[in-house]
Parts: structure tokens; sequence; C-alpha cells
């Protein structure tokens, strides 16, 4: 059975993932059975990545196995979804900065879900949670220079030909700049790296300000 599912719900488009907790919820989602297994809703509100899927980014590109590095990882409500999504035969590296932050990402998740390991770090240097090649990083930090941040782990971290997927907070970026600029400006760094931009998905009405860049680091 497929680990994400989309059906309609309340007249809309909405994601669901198999839960790899069963029972158990990591915000205020659903829990509901879809052939006898347990999924849990998925909220685009809550989730950029879930967002940036209901507008067009495929599906596929987290799969079951996958190994993720997770830059910005926060209370954990999207990595706990990327955990479903990769199963029991996958790993999610969660990466978040704040100590406090990151206790509530060990409460209500790390401590569930045996393929999430936690590291309280600065994303800013890879070295601290040195972990073995990635085949997907996902950054979602809110720093003038998360793109740069983003490639930095790349370069140390994610496998040849693994993909870079990049939320571009623009207002984190630049106050002043229109955020469709802001956009061009970080894609164009990305191919400058090499990267191969495949989409770049901008996330409203769930998301103000801000797109998801899908990339490939060439092999």
């Amino acid at each position: 059975m497929t680990r994400l599912l989309r059906e309609e719900r309340n007249g809309r488009s909405a994601l669901l993932t198999m839960n790899l907790a069963p029972g158990k919820r990591a915000y205020n989602e659903d829990l509901v059975l879809r052939g006898g297994v347990e999924f849990r809703t998925w909220d685009p509100f809550r989730s950029k990545l879930a967002a940036a899927i209901l507008k067009g980014l495929p599906d596929d590109i987290v799969r079951e196995g996958s190994r993720v590095l997770y830059l910005g990882a926060s209370t954990g409500t999207t990595p706990s979804h990327v955990s479903d999504l990769v199963g029991p035969g996958g790993v999610v590296i969660g990466v978040e900065f704040s100590p406090r932050v990151a206790r509530e990402f060990v409460e209500r998740v790390a401590r569930e879900r045996r393929n999430v390991i936690p590291f309280v770090a600065d994303a800013r240097d890879p070295s601290r949670y040195a972990v073995s090649k990635v085949d997907v990083v996902y950054c979602d930090i809110a720093q003038p220079d998360q793109t740069e941040i983003a490639i930095a782990n790349c370069r140390a971290l994610l496998a040849g030909s693994g993909t870079l997927l990049l939320v571009v907070k623009a207002r984190s970026i630049d106050v002043l700049k229109e955020p469709e600029r802001v956009y061009v400006d970080e894609t164009a760094k990305l191919e400058g790296a090499g990267f191969r931009v495949r989409s770049l998905t901008e996330l409203s009405p769930f998301e103000k300000d801000h797109a998801l860049v899908y990339a490939v680091q060439p092999g």
C-alpha cells in the first residue's frame, strides 16, 4: 500500500500519510483508517512540503527507504510526515538550532519513531551532525544565507545526483525586495553552484512570500 494518499475532504484535495506510530499524533492531525491501515491527515497550512505537493510538486521525491537530512526541524510537524513517507527502512536526520524547540521535537516525534534521529546543532556546521550520505536534503531555515547553508550541507552530505528541497523564505532574505525577485536570485545561486533546478513552487495561499525549490545535485 502507498504511504501517501490523496483524497477529497470537505470539498478540497487533501493528503494523508501512513502513520509509522499508530495511535500517536505529532500535532492536532486526524487519525483515520483506510483499508484497515491508520493514516494521518497532513495539514498544508502547517507544512510547506504538503503545500508544495498539493500545488504540483511531484509526490514521489521523498520515497520509502530514503535517507533525509531535514534542516530546521522545529517541533516536528513536517518531519513526522517525512518519517511516515520513508517508512521503517528510511531515516530522517532532524537538525534544530533552538534547544527549547528541539525538546518539543524529541517529545512529539523522535521518541515515538525509530527512524528519526534528532540533533541540536547549527546547520551552518554540518560536521556537528556528521552522518553517512543522504538522498534528500530538505532545508527550511529562516536565515538571509539560507541558500548558501543548504548548498554547504549538500556538498558535505548529499549523495551524488541527490535531491535538494529548499524552502525560500523571501522576507527572511530581503524584506525590501519583491518575493518573486528573491526566488529568481536564490534559484540562480543554486544553478551557479551546479544544481539542476527542476521546479519552483510558490506556496500561497498556504504560506505567504514562500516558495519551494526542487533541485538535483549533479552526480
